[in-house]
């Protein structure tokens, strides 16, 4: 997703963080600037948060049961926990903080990970949210969510 940003964006900082050795060394190799990281632990340096305009989120969003894990990597592309809304949660809990005033998120979901559980938890979390784009694929609708601070 950065990469593609990067290619169709001038003007501006790609930045990005990743939690897959594999997937951190593909955006690298496309011109990224890429920290390897849990969401945002790895961003502060000198003890000081960057802020961002906006923040691109693709998190994994599918339920998934303790037996429906797979070994390796690959699980933290779809394992969304239980509810499917984990790293969600997560995400949502620690992003204003690293948000310019006034900035936005735009995070791709899941008809399966529950759109009213997300605009609830983003509402709490003190965003404006509207849905920018549907696409329905397979067995599922993806949706594009904006979120603005409010």
């Amino acid at each position: 997703m950065s990469a593609v940003l990067k290619a169709n964006s001038k003007g501006i900082r790609v930045f990005a963080t990743e939690i897959n050795p594999h997937a951190a060394r593909c955006a690298k190799a496309n011109g990224v600037e890429v920290i390897r990281t849990d969401l945002f632990r790895g961003l502060k340096k000198d003890g000081r948060k960057p802020f961002f305009d906006l923040i691109l989120f693709n998190p994994p969003y599918l339920p998934t049961s303790e037996d429906e894990k797979v070994p390796g990597w690959l699980n933290y592309a779809f394992d969304g926990g239980a509810s499917g809304r984990e790293t969600l949660d997560r995400f949502f809990d620690e992003v204003r903080d690293y948000l310019k005033p006034g900035g936005k998120i735009l995070v791709l979901i899941s008809s399966i990970t529950g759109f009213e559980a997300v605009k609830e938890k983003m509402m709490r979390s003190g965003f404006e949210v509207d849905i920018v784009l549907r696409k329905k694929v397979s067995f599922e609708e993806l949706m594009v969510v904006r979120g603005k601070l409010s």
